[in-house]
C-alpha cells in the first residue's frame, strides 16, 4: 500500500483517479473504480447529448437507470444514488466530473447544484460521494458553491497558469493533464514529464497535492508521478479497456491493438484531441488540417469559424463506434494505449498497478550502482 497526501484527502485505498472521460457514459466502470479502492469518476457532459447525439445520452441513461424523459436533474439525482447504492458496502469513494466551460455555465450549474442537493438529502451520502471534480474553464468563479457545500474539489489543467488560478480559487487537489492524453487536450502541447513537475513546483504547497494526467497506465509510470512530486496519478485510457468499462467493445479492442506511434492529434469539437489511429481518424487528420489548422499551431477556433461538415464528420464517427460500425469508427485514446495489452477486471487491475508500483518505490535504491545514494 502507498499512502500519499491524494488518499489522506480522499480516503481511498490507492493514490489512482479513474478518468471521467465524458461526454460517454462510465456509470458501471465509477462504480467498478470506486469499488477497487480508487476515486471513481462519473461523467456527467453526455447529459447535454440528448438532441445532438441521442446515442450517447441513452447510454448513459440506460446504465444510470434513468428514463429518456427525465429531465437533466432527474437523470443525475437517479446516477447518483445508483452509484452510492452500489459502492456503499465496499466503502467506495466516487465523484462527478463537471465541464465548466464559459458556454456551459448554465448546465454546469444545474449539475453541480443538483449533486449539492441529492447529497445534503441522503446524509450518509457524505461518506462516500465526496468529490466534485471541474474541467475545461475557470475554477475561481465556482469557489463558494463547491466549498460552501463541503465538497473536496479536484480541478483539472494543462499549465502552470492554470493550476496557478486553482490555487487562488482554493482547489483542494489539481490535476496536471499532459497532452499524451485522450481525447480532449491542450492547444499547446506541453507533455507529463515538462508539465508535472513544474506545475508541482509552481504549486509549492505540501497541503495542496498535485496529481498527474496524461500518459499514466501502469505501477511504472504510476511511480514516476510519485518521484515527480505527485500526489498520485489520473488514468483514462487504461481503465477505458477494462471488463467493466462501459465503452463499446469496438472501442476497447482498438486500444488494446493499438502500437507503437498509434495516435494522432485531429480536431475534437471544442479543440484538440487525441484519437486512436484507424483509417476514419487518419482521414479526419488530413481534413483538419485544411479546416482546422490552428489545432496544431496552438490558435484556438471555435463553432462560428470551424466548417460544420468537419464537426459532423467526427459526430458520424463517434455514432459509428457506439453502433459498431468499424469502418467508420473513430475512437479517442491517449498515447498510453500501445502499452495496454488486455481487458482485465477492474480491481484485478488495480491490484496489479499498485503491487508494481510498490515493488518500484521500495527497490529505487536497487538501479544505483552499488545500491549507493
Amino acid at each position: 500500500m502507498l499512502k500519499t497526501r491524494l488518499t489522506e484527502l480522499l480516503g481511498i485505498r490507492h493514490p489512482i483517479i479513474q478518468a471521467g472521460m465524458g461526454p460517454f457514459s462510465n456509470n458501471n466502470l465509477c462504480v467498478a473504480a470506486a469499488n477497487a479502492g480508487v476515486l471513481g469518476l462519473l461523467s456527467t457532459s453526455g447529459i447535454f447529448s440528448k438532441t445532438d447525439q441521442p446515442w450517447i445520452y441513452k447510454a448513459f441513461v440506460d446504465s444510470g437507470e434513468a428514463d429518456m424523459d427525465d429531465d437533466m436533474a432527474t437523470v443525475l439525482e437517479k446516477v447518483l444514488k445508483r452509484t452510492y447504492r452500489l459502492t456503499k458496502d465496499q466503502g467506495g469513494v466516487f465523484g462527478i466530473n463537471v465541464m465548466v466551460s464559459a458556454e456551459l455555465v448554465d448546465k454546469s450549474k444545474i449539475l453541480i447544484d443538483t449533486a449539492i442537493r441529492v447529497r445534503e438529502e441522503n446524509p450518509d451520502m457524505k461518506n462516500h460521494f465526496k468529490v466534485i471534480f471541474t474541467s475545461a474553464g475557470d475554477p475561481v468563479p465556482w469557489r463558494e458553491k463547491i466549498k460552501n457545500a463541503g465538497f473536496t474539489w479536484l480541478h483539472v489543467v494543462p499549465s502552470v497558469k492554470g493550476a496557478l488560478r486553482c490555487k487562488k480559487a482554493g482547489v483542494d487537489c489539481i490535476v496536471a493533464s499532459g497532452h499524451e492524453g485522450g481525447f480532449h487536450i491542450a492547444w499547446e502541447p506541453v507533455h507529463s514529464m515538462v508539465l508535472l513537475p513544474a506545475v508541482v513546483d509552481a504549486v509549492g504547497d505540501p497541503d495542496l497535492p498535485v496529481v498527474g494526467a496524461g500518459g499514466f497506465c501502469d505501477g511504472k509510470t504510476l511511480a514516476a508521478a510519485l518521484a515527480m512530486g505527485a500526489a498520485g496519478a489520473q488514468m483514462g485510457t487504461r481503465f477505458l479497456a477494462t471488463q467493466e468499462s462501459d465503452f463499446h467493445p469496438l472501442w476497447k479492442e482498438q486500444v488494446v491493438k493499438t502500437e507503437d506511434r498509434g495516435t494522432l492529434v485531429a480536431r475534437g469539437i471544442v479543440g484538440p484531441a487525441r484519437w486512436l489511429k484507424t483509417p476514419s481518424s487518419v482521414q479526419h487528420l488530413q481534413n483538419t488540417l485544411t479546416k482546422s489548422p490552428g489545432v496544431f499551431s496552438g490558435v484556438p477556433d471555435d463553432f462560428t469559424t470551424v466548417p460544420p461538415d468537419l464537426i459532423q464528420y467526427e459526430r458520424d464517427a463517434i455514432r459509428a463506434v457506439c453502433t459498431g460500425d468499424r469502418e467508420n469508427a473513430m475512437m479517442a485514446g491517449g498515447e498510453c494505449a500501445q502499452r495496454v495489452e488486455d481487458l482485465p477486471k477492474v480491481k484485478t487491475l488495480v491490484d496489479g498497478i499498485m503491487d508494481d508500483a510498490v515493488r518500484i518505490v521500495t527497490s529505487m535504491p536497487r538501479h544505483l550502482v552499488d545500491g549507493n545514494y
